[in-house]
């Protein structure tokens, strides 16, 4: 009876040892594999999400200023039309 405890011991033991090892083995891995994606990440030249969302802001905040003056340009050519008496002239065509 001892003795099949022991060898049963024994497998439970290997059994351990070799699960470990295979944990280490899984762990080291993962551990090369996001070295690797750092490495082509790094390499990339990516935007950073904060970046990207202050340019976007600032575009935003130009495309409203743009269109605000394209109003006021548009109301100050009306104003001065009727000052002159003037119809607005339409461009030029080139022949």
């Amino acid at each position: 009876m001892q003795t099949d405890n022991r060898f049963l011991d024994d497998i439970a033991k290997l059994a351990t040892s070799a699960l470990g090892t295979l944990q280490n083995a899984r762990d080291e891995a993962q551990a090369r594999i996001r070295d690797q994606f750092e490495r082509l990440i790094a390499g990339m030249d990516l935007v950073k999400r904060e970046e990207f969302e202050a340019v976007r802001a600032m575009a935003q905040k130009a495309r409203r200023e743009n269109e605000a003056l394209a109003r006021r340009v548009a109301a100050l050519e009306q104003t001065l039309a009727k000052r002159t008496g003037k119809a607005k002239l339409a461009p030029k065509k080139k022949a």
